[in-house]
């Protein structure tokens, strides 16, 4: 309880020294303290001899004295090992180190010389990373925090998972996370294989109690680029032949990522209204046939002969059942 008072009071004394003055209200909210808690810190601070000053009225607060500064910046394990999560404070507070990195962005800046300070505090007001997709919720990953900490303390975890297939329970040594699009996957070594699995459907986390060393030179974004490139190569494994229009050019990219540029980089010349030919790899037919589909009117597919006459099933389908409203409003 001690030493956690004396980190608050360390990191009171660093909002200070970085932002000048601030109110009671606005310490609390940074501290996550009520508003008595931070007059009777300031107190203490100033028993200990750090010259706070209060002023008084609506613009008042409390402030340094002009010209005083602490070195007592010392960062500690947890705190060095969050600021790789500097850029990303919502990750960074569902692994439940939101409060740790806070209290080590405080007292990098409070170390470094008053004009690295103001450009940092700079680039923090000017540039955002939002991690997950647009118009999509991040999953909910409440396991996130206790599989986090199994990463950082090498223990063993019995993992209850939900798969397509249904539920398993395995035990696995728990190597790293990777956020990717806003959804968590931790990498993990189970049956002497390094594997793959989404957080969020991980229903149950339970330690184990067994610590294990992890594999020698095991490099976590080589494996994960490694496993993407396989991924995408299983999934797209066959191309459609489209001729697309000018609009439809424009869209590509958008909707099927390094496919679609890939794609246009293969484009043939326009015809007389500007429509082109382009190869685009694609996943199985049933995947393809709704992708191509959010195309709309501005693409149509050429080949293969099976996917083209998916793709027009599909059309007289959606054709046959909005023309049924239609049909009965006429006769009605």
């Amino acid at each position: 309880m001690a030493l956690m008072r004396a980190d608050r009071l360390l990191s009171l004394l660093l909002l200070l020294q970085n932002r000048g003055r601030m109110t009671a209200p606005e310490l609390a909210a940074e501290l996550e303290v009520s508003v008595r808690t931070v007059y009777r810190d300031v107190e203490a601070l100033g028993a200990a001899g750090v010259p706070v000053c209060a002023d008084r009225g609506p613009a008042g607060g409390y402030r340094l004295v002009e010209g005083y500064r602490t070195r007592l910046t010392g960062l500690t394990d947890a705190e060095a090992g969050s600021l790789f999560l500097a850029g990303m404070p919502g990750p960074a507070r569902d692994l439940g180190l939101g409060a740790v990195l806070a209290s080590a962005q405080l007292k990098v800046q409070a170390a470094l010389p008053a004009e690295l300070s103001a450009q940092a505090r700079r680039v923090q007001e000017r540039f955002h990373l939002d991690a997950p997709a647009w118009f999509r919720e991040a999953d909910p990953v409440p396991c996130l925090e206790a599989v986090a900490a199994a990463v950082w303390e090498r223990r063993t975890l019995r993992l209850h998972y939900r798969r397509w297939r249904g539920e398993v329970r395995r035990e696995v040594r728990p190597l790293g996370l990777v956020l990717k699009g806003g959804i968590w996957y931790l990498v993990a070594l189970a049956e002497e294989a390094v594997r793959t699995y989404r957080v969020s459907r991980v229903l149950d986390a339970e330690e184990t109690g067994d610590v294990f060393e992890r594999p020698a030179g095991f490099d976590l974004a080589a494996y994960w680029a490694e496993s993407s490139r396989r991924l995408e190569a299983a999934l797209r494994q066959d191309t459609a032949r489209l001729r697309i229009s000018p609009r439809a050019r424009r869209l590509l990219p958008m909707q099927f990522g390094t496919a679609g540029v890939r794609a246009l980089d293969s484009a043939g010349p326009p015809d007389g209204d500007g429509w082109v030919e382009v190869e685009l790899t694609v996943e199985s037919e049933a995947v393809a046939v709704g992708d191509l589909l959010r195309l709309g009117a501005e693409a149509e597919v050429l080949g293969p002969p099976g996917l083209r006459q998916a793709v027009a099933r599909a059309v007289a389908a959606l054709a046959e059942r909005y023309g049924e409203p239609s049909t009965r409003v006429d006769q009605s």
